[in-house]
């Protein structure tokens, strides 16, 4: 059985959790990575992702695709889905979005490695692909290609 104690300070959780305001208002929680030892890949993916364009206030909509290979610490997942979440309310362009997520994972985890791919779908007519990562791949470790096609439209 897991030690439960290196859980103890995640307060997000195992219970009721409101969406944050905001992405600054938002906590981003870790855990120990219990494998720190081995170089390995860790992806989550939001194909829901939604943020609001800071001039207009309609939405935006895109596929988020985060790939890191961990430390000594791994994301709790259901921190990361509130973060990630915060954005729905929050004004910014496709670009911040983007990597203000990379810049915010990279600050509480310090990976060995980390990529985000934004994703976007048109405004105005232009989908916007961003892409934010810390260095080159490490070798030995399996980094599979992010698999979100470019966007083609309907047919």
């Amino acid at each position: 059985m897991a030690d439960e104690s290196i859980y103890a300070g995640l307060t997000q959780l195992g219970g009721k959790t409101e969406l944050p305001n905001s992405p600054e208002e938002a906590l981003l929680e870790k855990v120990p990575n219990p494998q720190a030892g081995t170089n390995y890949a860790v992806r989550f993916t939001a194909p829901e992702f939604t943020s609001l364009c800071p001039l207009t206030g309609q939405p935006d909509f895109a596929h988020i695709v985060i790939d890191y290979v961990p430390g000594d610490f791994l994301v709790e997942s259901k921190s990361l889905k509130l973060f990630l979440g915060s954005f729905r309310n929050h004004g910014a362009f496709h670009e911040d979005c983007t990597v203000s997520i990379g810049k915010r994972l990279v600050e509480l985890l310090e990976p060995k490695w980390l990529r985000v791919g934004g994703y976007w779908f048109p405004r105005g007519g232009i989908p916007i692909d961003v892409f934010y990562q810390t260095g080159a791949e490490l070798p030995g470790v399996f980094i599979p290609d992010q698999g979100v096609p470019t966007y083609r439209g309907r047919g």
